[in-house]
């Protein structure tokens, strides 16, 4: 389970038990091998490009409270861009991947977050940016591109992460990094609601204990056509 200091009770857990996070970016950066990595520790470099919107759920147990991502993979093709963003609404967390040796893609960015942003309340969702096929960069490529890849972060006022979904560099540190954010969140939201939180109560939550999840279930059906 995640290392956690809670100083209030859990009295009620139905309201947090699904944290939807939608993850978006152009063709070909790397949506789909960067769930599957996580979800099945596989990697297909001959996988299909997604129609529409699929997605996985991963199963995990906080505090003893079970707790699921609901992992939205969206088409990065123009074509299917409005099927895609009809899923947008409701998402506590945006994935926004580029890949690190295509600088375009990273320009990109802004716009996918933009459209993402107008079905979702900028104040109450949380952001990544993760740079996607690390291991195609050499050390001096990845370093001119983070420092852009950085500048762009603080712009988005999103998180960043480089991984790999070829090696599974960072792939399962940044997902258990997504759990305990939106776990962290949810409980929030839910004492919010209910007035039971006081001032200077804290939540704390690491995410660097390796048995963060319990089990994944398996691929739900293509959502679009």
């Amino acid at each position: 389970m995640l290392r956690s200091s809670l100083r209030f009770p859990i009295t009620n857990s139905a309201g947090f038990k699904i944290s939807k996070i939608i993850v978006v970016g152009d063709l070909s950066v790397g949506k789909t091998c960067l769930i599957n990595r996580f979800c099945k520790d596989t990697f297909d470099k001959n996988y299909k490009a997604t129609i529409g919107v699929d997605f996985e759920m991963e199963r995990f147990e906080v505090l003893g409270i079970p707790f699921s991502l609901q992992l939205w993979d969206t088409a990065g093709q123009e074509r299917f861009k409005c099927i895609a963003s009809t899923y947008y609404r409701g998402a506590q967390a945006i994935i926004v991947v580029f890949n690190l040796n295509d600088v375009a893609s990273l320009e990109h960015t802004k716009q996918w977050l933009a459209d993402a942003l107008k079905e979702n309340d900028p104040s109450s969702v949380l952001l990544f940016l993760v740079g996607s096929k690390k291991d195609l960069s050499t050390p001096a490529q990845y370093a001119l591109m983070e420092k852009d890849a950085l500048q762009v972060a603080q712009e988005m006022k999103a998180e960043y992460w480089a991984v790999s979904s070829l090696t599974g560099e960072n792939v399962r540190e940044f997902f258990f990094r997504v759990a305990a954010l939106t776990f962290e969140a949810n409980v929030l939201a839910e004492l919010e609601k209910s007035g039971a939180r006081r001032i200077g109560d804290v939540v704390r939550i690491n995410s660097d204990d390796s048995n963060l999840y319990l089990t994944a279930s398996k691929k739900k059906p293509t959502c679009c056509p």
